[in-house]
């Protein structure tokens, strides 16, 4: 009997408190179930054999382990309104004579009952759902699905020894807790913080003044990759903000409301407004947690959704003829032989050649500095700061670019015209070139020849369109060693009117020919070929991924932020039942009770969301900018998306907003 007293004794205490910890519990599957998923998709052999299913299996890599550390994270955060509300508990068993190791012993077998639940409740789950996840998953990324089903022992060998270390954590936080806190202390421990809050207005203003500095911040940069560079230094700004203001700035908002005579002085706002202010110190950490979920869960899913969205456009940004044929030379022979070759391979697969595209141009890695464009001894990479970038720098021939646009350009002797993209800008009337005197920048355009490759790359883009291409080509043909990172090339791209599955036959009758061209002679050019049908599964799985990575991050936050609102709505209403008791005793109806929590409610469970809309969209420039990196152009179809999302997680947020108020309402009443 003695050895399952300890048992009895820790799944009793679970059924009682069994408000708190069955949410907890349905969370841990819930984390767990989605753990497992992910991981399992990751090692997926299935996956890994389909075209595609590489680059979805890479973007859940970073999953998983992003996944592994919010589950630490979260569960160990929540289990901290668990602990809270069984301290007094714990004291009043200290109090009639069990000892602290007595209580150490029940709380290593409730740890263990819950770990064994949420572990077999989630893998059960995960098992089920796995399949149909990966379905999901390959519908997204366009593949055919395989219907073999299958466990994962690696996955479920992981979720095992990431949930004990997360349970074994948390059972040492509650050890802890109760190790050091005295009987007395414990029984106390549901009124711990019910002194008046203090505004420490310092604090306050310094959340004022770095969120500004972090919006300030987003809608300033220009540069799309400083965008993604600074992304994450405005995301960490806006972190600290929003505690900082949720924790001190609450308190000073309450207090400003309390002066506000014609505003406290009401039943509806009396009790509600003086509740706040004395638990806003304490819980403001949980409203700025539920504020920050918010806005992960809307900045996540819209960003990734547009990219999924707009996956077609994307592509044709990326790939803008359906095959493309650089050659590394300028030579016109070779290069009419290479199109001769090219058109005889697509005659005799009876298919024409639609919208030829041919131009010359030299590429060099450079450095910009101002109107100085630096193309030797190039430090590779890129700095935080706005002076130097490194950049893409090409040269094209005016009479390739009057050709491609349709224009009759004309330049006079040390004119130039120049071309930007990824969102860059040049406000300088002359551009040096090193070791070549200023030339004046007639105008800058924004029609650019086609180039698949330098849409993929992140790095700026400047076009130079001159009338003495060859006196360029020539000087930089010698300097191309290891100062000088370039190369010459010769683009030549057309599109098609078949089917990918016969672009690809094509592709592979031309990439035969140029082989049997070179063992023929040696002097044929190295080509580079590519096609939008042999890429179009390898793309569609990027983006695929990307969007149902961001699904899955997305259900996990959700999950924090219901939690998390469900947590403080009991608490607070175990807090306040005594205060709405003595008010029912003086006098107040429970009409006025449901007016004065629903008050409080509102503007408790509303701050975080509108807060979480206000950092979205200061945030839209700069993820528009990033968006761009990716190809993503459509600006009306982030913003529909970003809409979108915050409307129906609005609508998902005010269903459990009158779920838990109800939950608070029943216990205060």
């Amino acid at each position: 009997m003695k050895g399952i007293y300890y048992p009895k004794l820790a799944w009793l205490g679970i059924k009682r408190n069994k408000q708190v910890y069955v949410p907890f519990m349905l969370t841990g599957i819930g984390m767990v179930m989605m753990y497992y998923i992910i991981t399992y998709l990751e090692g997926s052999d299935s996956l890994y054999q389909m075209s595609g299913g590489r680059s979805l299996q890479a973007t859940l890599g970073f999953g998983v382990n992003v996944m592994a550390f919010f589950c630490v994270i979260f569960l160990f955060y929540t289990n901290s309104f668990l602990i809270r509300r069984r301290k007094k508990e714990f004291g009043l068993y200290n109090i009639l004579g069990m000892g602290k190791w007595n209580i150490a012993r029940m709380l290593v077998w409730e740890s263990l009952i819950m770990y064994v639940i949420a572990v077999l409740g989630g893998l059960l789950s995960g098992v089920l759902f796995s399949k149909l996840a990966e379905l999901a998953a390959t519908h997204m990324i366009g593949l055919a699905p395989t219907y073999q089903f299958s466990v994962s022992l690696k996955a479920v060998r992981r979720v095992l020894f990431l949930f004990a270390v997360v349970f074994g954590l948390i059972l040492i936080n509650n050890l802890r807790s109760i190790h050091v806190s005295k009987p007395v202390e414990l029984l106390r421990s549901e009124n711990v913080g019910e002194k008046p809050p203090k505004v420490n207005w310092v604090l306050a203003l310094l959340g004022v003044l770095v969120l500004g500095a972090a919006y300030f911040l987003a809608v300033s940069i220009k540069e799309p990759l400083q965008a993604m560079v600074w992304f994450f230094v405005a995301v960490m700004m806006v972190i600290a903000a929003t505690y900082a203001l949720f924790i001190s700035g609450s308190v000073a908002l309450c207090k400003l409301l309390q002066k506000n005579k014609k505003f406290y002085y009401r039943t509806n706002h009396f009790v509600s407004v003086s509740s706040m202010s004395y638990r806003m110190k304490r819980n403001g950490a949980g409203l700025a947690s539920i504020c920050i979920l918010s806005t992960m869960v809307l900045v996540t899913i819209s960003s990734t959704a547009c990219l999924y969205f707009g996956k077609e456009d994307g592509m044709r940004i990326r790939y803008p003829e359906d095959i493309v044929l650089k050659a590394y030379t300028l030579d016109e022979n070779a290069v009419g032989a290479l199109q001769t070759l090219a058109r005889k391979a697509v005659s005799d697969a009876g298919e024409q050649i639609e919208g030829e595209v041919f131009y010359r141009y030299l590429d060099v890695i450079a450095e910009r500095n101002e109107d100085f464009i630096a193309t030797h001894d190039v430090t590779l990479g890129f700095s935080m700061g706005t002076s130097n970038k490194q950049i893409d720098f090409y040269i094209v021939p005016l009479e390739d670019y009057n050709r491609l646009t349709g224009e009759q350009e004309e330049l006079e002797p040390g004119e130039v015209l120049l071309g930007v993209s990824k969102g860059s800008s040049y406000s300088y009337d002359t551009i040096t070139l090193e070791d070549w005197e200023p030339m004046r920048v007639k105008r800058v355009v924004r029609t650019l020849p086609p180039n698949g490759a330098d849409n993929a790359d992140i790095f700026a883009s400047y076009w130079l369109f001159v009338p003495d291409f060859e006196r360029y080509a020539a000087f930089y043909q010698e300097e191309i060693t290891e100062s000088v990172r370039g190369e010459l090339y010769s683009y030549y791209g057309f599109d098609l009117s078949a089917d990918d599955k016969e672009q690809r036959l094509i592709v592979s009758a031309i990439c035969e020919r140029i082989g049997q061209a070179q063992i023929e002679d040696e002097t044929f050019p190295h080509v580079w070929v590519e096609s939008i049908a042999e890429e179009r599964e390898g793309f569609y799985g990027m983006y695929g991924s990307l969007f149902f990575l961001g699904i899955l991050l997305g259900i996990v936050f959700v999950f924090a932020t219901v939690l998390i609102i469900y947590y403080k709505q009991i608490s607070e209403g175990y807090e306040d039942r005594a205060k709405f008791e003595i008010m029912q005793k003086v006098g107040m109806t429970e009409r006025e009770i449901k007016t004065s929590v629903n008050s409080q409610v509102l503007t408790v469970f509303f701050l975080p969301l509108v807060t979480a809309g206000i950092h979205t969209a200061f945030a839209f420039p700069l993820i528009q900018k990033i968006m761009l990196l990716f190809n993503a152009v459509n600006i009306s179809l982030l913003i529909w998306t970003t809409i979108a999302c915050f409307l129906i997680f609005g609508f998902f947020y005010i269903i459990v907003y009158r779920m838990t108020s109800r939950v608070y309402l029943k216990l205060v009443s």
